[in-house]
């Protein structure tokens, strides 16, 4: 609920695989000059990079694409589809011409955001949460400049489907749980973070450093963000950081109905209650360590 659709929307051109009445998910990062000039192993980060490709919302890509989404010669992308092929990361489908993750990929995936503690905390907090409020709860972190959302919840008498799944990406400089993340990091961080969107975002820059601005300063007033219909008028959401000591911070986020989300019920009810989720949440994955 930032630039146009606060959770979801891309700032400044037209978003990929738009979801009508919640926005869309910003295109993953491209490779930066400084991290390709520290790779060792140049076709490990160039497999990577081709499987970093694929997403929910083009599940099948064909050598051209794949090609244009990374920046690598297609010629070499020929080369690096055949071994993902046969290492069985990738599927190849001869009628279509194209290819889309297989299981070796999905597992990896899963793995990585699968940390059964914050899986089995955070799932039981989550559901009770979303049941008790008739909304939809996601727990989230960061992954460059996107949010990947870990985990989602949703209320039975919720009415939404928003399709927050697990590996789902919201850019963090248009997304209200992103604001909740940059709040959560030390100033350096943000700032260098920030610089990054700077670049990226060009003339709507303005507008989302003072959208950001405004909900790290909800955060480090009240502990929580929120917009209230503000970009997307059906739609309400509150979000909170989880800072849990030596980890990277999660963000827990709810979201609703307008109607059903007014300001008195966020301020009283809704943000506390999240506040308390996520003080739950962090205690004991702090307990773990």
């Amino acid at each position: 609920m930032d630039t146009e659709t606060p959770m979801l929307q891309q700032a400044g051109a037209r978003p990929r695989g738009h979801q009508p009445g919640i926005g869309a998910i910003w295109p993953r990062p491209g490779r930066s000059a400084t991290a390709e000039s520290q790779v060792r192993v140049a076709p490990l980060a160039r497999g990577l990079a081709v499987l970093a490709a694929f997403g929910p919302e083009q599940a099948w890509l064909g050598n051209q694409e794949i090609s244009l989404e990374t920046g690598i010669p297609a010629p070499t992308v020929t080369r690096l589809l055949q071994s993902l092929v046969a290492l069985g990361y990738l599927h190849h489908d001869e009628v279509r011409r194209k290819y889309r993750l297989a299981a070796a990929s999905l597992a990896l995936g899963y793995a990585a955001i699968a940390d059964p503690a914050v899986q089995r905390e955070g799932s039981i907090e989550m559901r009770k949460f979303a049941e008790a409020t008739d909304t939809y709860v996601v727990l989230g972190t960061r992954d460059r400049l996107d949010v990947i959302v870990l985990d989602s919840r949703v209320g039975s008498q919720a009415v939404l489907d928003l399709r927050l799944t697990p590996g789902t990406r919201l850019h963090i400089a248009s997304s209200l749980m992103g604001s909740a993340l940059l709040a959560a990091i030390p100033e350096l961080e943000r700032c260098y973070l920030q610089g990054n969107v700077e670049r990226k975002a060009g003339r709507d820059w303005p507008l989302l450093r003072r959208r950001m601005a405004e909900k790290i300063s909800q955060v480090h007033e009240l502990g929580f963000c929120m917009s209230l219909g503000e970009w997307e008028p059906e739609l309400a959401a509150v979000a909170v950081p989880v800072r849990v000591p030596e980890q990277p911070p999660l963000v827990l986020a709810c979201i609703g109905r307008t109607a059903r989300m007014a300001r008195a019920r966020v301020e009283r009810e809704l943000a506390p209650c999240l506040l308390a989720m996520a003080q739950v949440l962090q205690e004991r994955l702090a307990s773990r360590e």
